[in-house]
């Protein structure tokens, strides 16, 4: 046990390429995506993401999760050249790793800018909020140098903007524009540059932080099933969480702020 308990801690010893702040006042936990000069996403990286967003997921000070890059770069993608040192089936689980935003319980923006290319773009399609300058590009490149997205870009778009959009994304490496990513429904908002991001950041991250810890964690998961389940067994699974959330702490403590006109004092029970 104790060999597993080093191997576990070791994850996280020291950070390939990304750095964690917590801002335990606002209850923001930012991860940077932080190798210039284009952040770069390393291989070990992205077993350090996923075990980031299960300490984030653990965190009292964390309510909301937000990823960017360092230097006003989101990331070109990932380490392709550290690609050929791993050893062969060790490239298989890569979309559970990134796919770790989409498991957090706590809702997770993704700030792009520059360029969103590869697993960096990956990542923020496991995210709730994807927010971008108007200059950034997205895309999912990977089929121009022999390869496909192997960190859950194929489903993960398709189920987003439908296989045709997907289809012209993916087999032409498409890089598409921020204001085109809006319009097609991958993005969630567009600001106008870095300064106008940070603003946006700040707005979604106060209004989220002052949300229901408890009705958040509940509606991500009721809402991560909706391309999985049908109608009827979706709407089964709202209603149980709906009922559930009843004789919660928070609810009652919403309701009662409401009916008071105060604000609300969550503890996320």
């Amino acid at each position: 046990m104790e060999k597993y308990a080093k191997r576990r801690a070791s994850v996280l010893e020291e950070l390939d390429g990304l750095r964690v702040e917590v801002d335990a006042e606002k209850k923001i936990g930012w991860l940077i995506l932080d190798r210039p000069p284009l952040n770069i996403v390393s291989y070990m990286a992205r077993s350090q993401i996923s075990a980031i967003f299960e300490e984030f997921g653990r965190d009292d000070d964390v309510r909301v999760i937000v990823v960017r890059g360092a230097d006003g770069v989101y990331t070109s993608g990932g380490d392709v050249k550290g690609f050929f040192d791993v050893p062969r089936d060790g490239m298989s689980h890569l979309a559970w790793n990134i796919g770790a935003p989409t498991r957090c319980g706590k809702p997770v923006i993704c700030a792009m800018e520059k360029y969103a290319f590869g697993v960096g773009f990956e990542l923020s399609l496991a995210c709730d909020f994807r927010l971008a300058t108007k200059e950034t590009l997205v895309g999912l490149p990977e089929v121009t140098i022999g390869e496909i997205p192997g960190s859950g870009g194929t489903h993960r778009l398709a189920n987003l903007i439908g296989l045709t959009r997907a289809n012209h994304m993916i087999y032409l490496g498409e890089r598409i524009p921020a204001p085109k990513a809006l319009d097609w429904g991958i993005l969630t908002d567009v600001a106008e540059d870095s300064d106008a991001l940070t603003e946006m950041i700040g707005k979604y991250t106060k209004r989220l932080a002052a949300s229901s810890p408890l009705a958040l964690r509940t509606v991500k998961r009721v809402l991560n099933t909706a391309y999985d389940t049908s109608l009827e067994v979706g709407l089964e699974l709202e209603g149980h969480a709906y009922e559930k959330l009843r004789d919660s702490h928070d609810y009652k403590e919403g309701a009662d702020a409401f009916f008071n006109k105060r604000k609300p004092e969550y503890t996320g029970d």
